[in-house]
């Protein structure tokens, strides 16, 4: 079966490097790591006290002040990317045909700051039920995706994805399929996530799972070192237009690239350990190829999952051993978690726009915070430690792998 082809015609981006595109990619190719001192709440009593946040956003610069406090962070975030991208693709409502644009969006968690708010006011109280109206509205993980439709006035397919940490990755996948199969003509796809927060921070915690180097924040995300400690939170959105090939054209559109394909697996061992030996990761590879129609020495560079766990990013560089045999030495690797923290569910999304930034601009950002060679991670691949590297990039692809052993990737390559 000849499926259409789909490419991207636009981007938005808030992330812990910057509040657009443009800055989000000039902090991954300058090494700049985003991680500091928690703001959003008083964090002196917690193991961790320090995360990767979205700086200088302020809401009612871009909603209505009344408006801003029905609405989640999470879901602020996914309606200024939304903007961003939908203002970048020259999509406005004077020229859309709005029946055939759909809204689907991943968040991992949701609305967990409004959940914590009004629980904690709840337990606060004589055990009368007093809770804002807007609560459910607000916190549900679906929310943002209905926001942006409503927004934009776009009545296609409009649903939320949720896998965990691959959940934005997934949505671009469905996002892939709708357009491939004619259930639309443009996609407004990627995700949403903003849970630093008491609950969010204090129940990673623990699960031992975060990062605590409490004295050196801007280090303490450091994928493939051997002193690596843990995962550092951070919070993002990323929004994509996913577009038709042939609508994209006659419309006169700027293609940024192609989104070829997507692989779905899962890792069926722990609800929160990798597969030891990357097997998860490694059927969700193939499967991505396979579905892309490339072979393994398509690809030039892999953004990993790369969380700074020391199980996780030992296991994904064993699937990629697995699967790419000695190609993978030709290959760049990187985790720009050493830069964003780990986004959850926005993770997939921010990584896949940073993947069609280094094909277009044929630059590889870098895994920073590396010090110490792991004995246990293969000396001869090349993880691009430290500093961007220039190269050729035709085609990139993005791994996400979340709790539950859901697994999820894209493959983006340049558009001819």
């Amino acid at each position: 079966m000849e499926f259409k082809r789909v490419v991207i015609t636009g981007m938005g981006a808030l992330t812990p490097l910057g509040n657009t595109v443009d800055e989000y990619w000039n902090g991954l190719i300058n090494g700049v790591s985003g991680a500091a001192p928690i703001t959003q709440f008083d964090a002196t009593k917690f193991r961790t006290r320090f995360a990767c946040e979205v700086k200088n956003f302020e809401p009612t610069n871009f909603l209505d002040k009344k408006e801003a406090r029905k609405i989640d962070r999470f879901s602020q975030f996914a309606l200024v990317a939304s903007d961003q991208a939908m203002a970048d693709a020259g999509l406005t409502k004077d020229n859309i045909n709005p029946d055939r644009i759909g809204v689907v969006l991943g968040s991992g968690i949701g609305g967990l700051i409004t959940f914590q708010n009004e629980v904690m006011d709840f337990a606060k109280g004589d055990g009368t039920p007093r809770f804002n109206p807007f609560f459910i509205p607000k916190m549900i993980l679906d929310i943002a995706a209905g926001q942006v439709s409503m927004r934009h006035n776009l009545r296609g397919p409009n649903y939320a994805v949720t896998s965990a940490c691959a959940s934005s990755t997934n949505a671009m996948i469905d996002g892939i399929n709708l357009l491939r199969l004619g259930k639309a003509d443009i996609i407004v796809t990627g995700g949403s996530e903003a849970v630093i927060s008491e609950a969010g921070v204090g129940g990673f915690n623990a699960m031992k799972a975060m990062s605590e180097r409490n004295d050196d924040p801007a280090a303490a995300s450091r994928p493939y070192d051997k002193d690596r400690d843990g995962f550092v939170m951070g919070e993002a959105a990323g929004i994509l237009i996913l577009e038709e090939l042939e609508h994209a054209k006659a419309r006169g559109a700027k293609i940024y690239c192609e989104i070829v394909g997507g692989g779905a697996s899962a890792d069926a061992y722990h609800i929160t350990a990798p597969h030891p030996e990357g097997l998860g990761a490694k059927n969700v590879m193939l499967a991505a190829l396979s579905d892309a129609r490339l072979s393994i020495t398509d690809i030039d560079y892999i953004n990993t999952h790369g969380t700074s766990t020391p199980l996780g990013d030992v296991a994904e560089t064993k699937a990629i051993l697995d699967v790419f045999g000695e190609h993978s030495y030709k290959l760049n690797i990187s985790s720009t978690k050493s830069m964003t923290g780990h986004c959850l569910g926005a993770a997939g999304v921010i990584e896949a726009i940073a993947c069609i930034k280094s094909v277009m601009h044929d630059i590889v950002p870098p895994t920073i915070n590396h010090f110490t060679d792991d004995p246990e991670l293969d000396p001869k691949l090349n993880f691009t430690f430290n500093k961007a590297q220039n190269r050729v990039v035709n085609a990139a692809l993005s791994n996400t792998f979340g709790f539950g052993g859901h697994n999820a990737c894209v493959i983006v390559k340049k558009y001819t």
